[in-house]
C-alpha cells in the first residue's frame, strides 16, 4: 500500500522538511567542527563527552538515545574514548548493560572545551535571536514528539494488521 495516493504531487525539494533540517544541521555543525577538531575529537565523540558531563554515568543505550548515535557507531566511539583515557566502564548492577563515565581526563577535556563551545552557541543565538532560538528549540521538540507519536501509531497499525493475517 503506497504512503500517499499516486496522483499526489510531491512538494518541491527546496520545501522538504528533511532537507531543510539537514541543511540547518550541517550549517550549524560547521561552526562547531573546527573547535572539536582542534581537540582531536569527532562531533559524535564530543556529544558523548557532553552527555556524560551533563548526566553522569550512563548505559550505552541511554547514551545512544541522548546523543542520536547508532549502537554500532557508539561501540567504536566508546573504544576510542576508552583508549584515550577519556571514559571508563562502570560496574553496573546489571552486567548486561555497558555503563560508562567520564574519567578525570574526560572531565578535563570537557572543561577545556565547554567555554568555547558555549561562545559558539551564543554567537549563533545572537545572530539568530534569543527569542527565535528558544522558539525553534521548543518547536523542534514538539515536532519530534509529533513524529514519534505518528510512528508509534503506524507501528501499532502494522502490528495489528500482522496479527489479523495469522
Amino acid at each position: 500500500m503506497p504512503d500517499s495516493p499516486p496522483d499526489s504531487e510531491l512538494r518541491g525539494f527546496e520545501r522538504s522538511l528533511p532537507i531543510a533540517l539537514l541543511r540547518a544541521r550541517e550549517a550549524t555543525m560547521r561552526r562547531f567542527k573546527p573547535h572539536v577538531d582542534a581537540h582531536g575529537l569527532t562531533l559524535q565523540q564530543w556529544r558523548v563527552i557532553r552527555a556524560l558531563a551533563d548526566h553522569g554515568p550512563m548505559d550505552a543505550r541511554t547514551v545512544a538515545e541522548k546523543c542520536v548515535i547508532l549502537p554500532p557507531s557508539l561501540s567504536r566511539i566508546f573504544r576510542t574514548l576508552e583508549d584515550r583515557g577519556l571514559i571508563a566502564p562502570v560496574k553496573a548492577r546489571d552486567a548486561r548493560r555497558h555503563t560508562v563515565e567520564l574519567t578525570e581526563a574526560g572531565r578535563a577535556i570537557h572543561a577545556r572545551m565547554a567555554g568555547r563551545s558555549e561562545a559558539i552557541y551564543r554567537e549563533i543565538e545572537e545572530a539568530f535571536g534569543r527569542e527565535k532560538m528558544t522558539q525553534l528549540l521548543e518547536l523542534l521538540s514538539e515536532l519530534r514528539g509529533v513524529a514519534a507519536l505518528l510512528q508509534a501509531e503506524q507501528d501499532a497499525r502494522r502490528e495489528h494488521g500482522a496479527g489479523q493475517e495469522e
